[in-house]
């Protein structure tokens, strides 16, 4: 068995903006791993926000002891990054080695395609008003916020250009129990159906005083089951991501417990390309929210990439992944 990893920078479309700043290209890794002949892929984004680098991820990749199986990888890496590169890598490689889909190796039905939402990117209200008109055609528009008093401003804007789009707003962790009582009495009357981490995570206890009329989602402060034991109530959702469950296997793990659990289910990304999005599209089959489009913000993508007709995401063909 041997593993690789090689840094990948897709240029965006236009500049993407959330609280904690802006950027042009999406910079991600590929982990390649063969053995047997076969060859398997998986793709991740390093997060300055959890204390990740391109540089950190990439020796974490190569100092991992070989061979290695999907199971032991649970044991010997935390949930992060590397962890979903080359856990979606072992993935891909079994589905190569075996002639199976994913689907079939875990157990699962076969996928259908899913309905994904737009993001609407934090800018002026003008901008936003008009991304937003621009993709009023699609059933779910999620607006960026947390940048201050005009987040109201923003958000009645985005409401003007969204025609009968439904909406949930991320805050990305930038208010304060000051922002969000301020703004959460005008939420239902603009259709917001969910708010998504209003507060930094570590700050969740700051809920219990707030009477927040529509569903709050829990992002940067759920990554694995660990973190879904130990999360404060107020959260009525759970937004999983690969590259913060560390792979497939432990969010497929983290899905059925969330449920279990009570809690609806939305499945989410990074900026990233089909690569990265294949295996997301199988944890999004019966997901209540699923906010898988960072491809279409790419000027550039894989080949083969994703299927994506407006908010309709295919299955990933063989030749993607999996």
């Amino acid at each position: 068995m041997r593993i690789s990893v090689a840094e990948r920078v897709f240029p965006l479309k236009r500049s993407f903006t959330i609280s904690r700043g802006s950027r042009t290209e999406a910079r991600t890794l590929v982990v390649t791993i063969g053995h047997r002949g076969a060859v398997g892929r998986g793709e991740c984004t390093p997060y300055a926000r959890y204390g990740e680098t391109m540089e950190s991820v990439a020796a974490a990749v190569e100092c991992l002891p070989l061979p290695v199986e999907r199971r032991q990888l649970q044991e010997l890496m935390p949930a992060g990054a590397a962890r979903n590169a080359i856990d979606c890598a072992l993935w891909d490689l079994e589905a190569k080695l075996t002639g199976k889909r994913v689907w079939e190796l875990a157990g699962l039905d076969r996928p259908d395609t899913v309905s994904t939402a737009y993001t609407v990117s934090l800018d002026t209200c003008e901008k936003m008003r008009a991304d937003a008109a621009a993709h009023s055609d699609w059933p779910l528009l999620k607006v960026k916020l947390g940048a201050g008093s005009e987040d109201v401003d923003r958000l009645r804007a985005v409401r003007e250009g969204a025609g009968n789009a439904r909406i949930i707003v991320d805050a990305n962790e930038g208010w304060s129990a000051g922002d969000l009582k301020e703004i959460a009495a005008i939420l239902p009357k603009l259709g917001v159906e969910m708010v998504e981490q209003p507060f930094p995570a570590g700050k969740d206890s700051d809920l219990a005083g707030i009477s927040v009329p529509v569903d709050v989602c829990a992002d940067e402060g759920c990554h694995d089951r660990a973190s879904l034991e130990a999360l404060t109530k107020g959260y009525a959702t759970v937004n999983i991501k690969l590259d913060k469950t560390g792979g497939l296997t432990e969010a497929l793990a983290l899905r059925g417990m969330a449920r279990r659990m009570g809690y609806r289910i939305m499945v989410g990304c990074m900026i990233g390309s089909s690569l990265a999005m294949a295996p997301a599209v199988i944890l999004a089959q019966g997901a209540d929210i699923v906010d898988l489009d960072g491809p279409v913000f790419l000027a550039e993508d894989h080949f083969p990439a994703l299927r994506y007709e407006g908010h309709v995401v295919h299955p990933p063909e063989a030749a993607l992944w999996g």
